[in-house]
């Protein structure tokens, strides 16, 4: 649906706390996986919420706010630091016109790229 630039992307990172605990230790690692995938981080977005939204994962006030770090950062890309059900995703995607990775789409993005034979 999107095409990937051959180099590095600005991208949103985005976190949400679902009270698990260690919010601070996740995002500083999540951090880190983005950097090895070669991304830019340009904004984080974060919040709290009792469970993910079925349809967009982060629900329609928070996909708002995802929306205008966007534009403002004029981001190619926003992570998640958490898995999407591909409905989810398509969802995301289709809201923010950007295209949207999960955290396990962004460790499998690291892998291909240090998998050279």
């Amino acid at each position: 649906m999107f095409d990937r630039p051959a180099t590095g992307e600005n991208a949103v990172l985005v976190q949400l706390d679902f009270g698990e605990g260690d919010f601070a230790e996740r995002l500083e690692e999540f951090q880190l996986l983005v950097a090895s995938a070669g991304a830019r981080p340009v904004a984080t977005v974060s919040g709290r919420r009792q469970a993910p939204d079925s349809a967009t994962f982060a629900g329609k006030g928070k996909v708002g706010e995802i929306g205008e770090a966007v534009r403002l950062h004029d981001a190619d890309l926003v992570i998640f630091n958490h898995e999407l059900a591909p409905g989810q995703q398509r969802n995301l995607e289709r809201a923010l016109e950007r295209r949207v990775v999960d955290r396990s789409s962004l460790i499998l993005d690291i892998f291909a790229l240090r998998a050279r034979s």
